[in-house]
């Protein structure tokens, strides 16, 4: 099976957010959603550093670095973009404001908890940001990942083995060989990358997976 690569990872999710919503886009691999948002899809990107409705990066040659976003990649601004500090930003992720958060993340257990902050290794970074408030705050989290570690552990488990950054949070997953959704049975497939079976998928996948429901 060939999985996606993570600008068609990203694209594919863009195409599944709804018109007009309000959407933070979380630091690594979820900025690169910004890149694949329609201008007719009228999405309002949030960024937690006080940016509101931005674009993907500009033209080489044109990065202005005292415009970026969260993870200090150069974007571009809309039409009636805005400004503000920190203080207010996050009031918006805090006071439910964002019709959704995407994330990344480490693990996502089959009940939607979500670790993406710290593997809890010694040595490693820890590296919460705004997440926790996002992962409290916006209305749906979507998760942006590999399905497998790079030495292929499988990421969505039975429980989280790493530290939490919240409980029962997770909506939605979007991994190179699937899109996946968390149900109160449990983690649903809804779409399959090409080439990959069910059966290849539940291989990989550290919970059990429910079929995809009859269109």
């Amino acid at each position: 099976m060939t999985p996606l690569t993570r600008l068609q990872m990203a694209e594919r999710l863009a195409r599944d957010i709804a018109p007009g919503s309000f959407v933070n886009l979380g630091i690594g691999m979820p900025s690169l959603v910004a890149r694949h948002i329609r201008p007719e899809q009228g999405v309002i990107l949030h960024s937690e550093n006080g940016l509101l409705h931005f674009g993907g990066p500009p033209a080489p040659g044109q990065e202005d670095y005292d415009l970026v976003d969260a993870g200090k990649n150069p974007v571009t601004l809309q039409p009636g973009a805005s400004f503000f500090d920190s203080a207010l930003s996050f009031s918006m992720m805090r006071g439910g404001h964002l019709d959704l958060a995407v994330l990344g993340g480490f693990e996502v257990s089959a009940t939607g908890d979500l670790a993406n902050w710290w593997t809890g290794e010694p040595g490693d970074a820890q590296g919460v940001g705004g997440a926790m408030d996002l992962a409290s705050g916006a209305r749906q989290i979507w998760v942006l990942m590999e399905h497998r570690t790079k030495d292929g552990r499988p990421r969505i488990l039975d429980r989280c083995a790493y530290p939490l950054t919240a409980r029962a949070v997770v909506t939605r997953i979007y991994t190179d060989l699937a899109v996946l959704a968390i149900e109160p049975g449990g983690v649903r497939i809804l779409q399959l990358t090409p080439g990959v079976t069910p059966d290849a998928l539940q291989a990989v996948t550290g919970t059990r997976l429910l079929p995809a429901t009859a269109a």
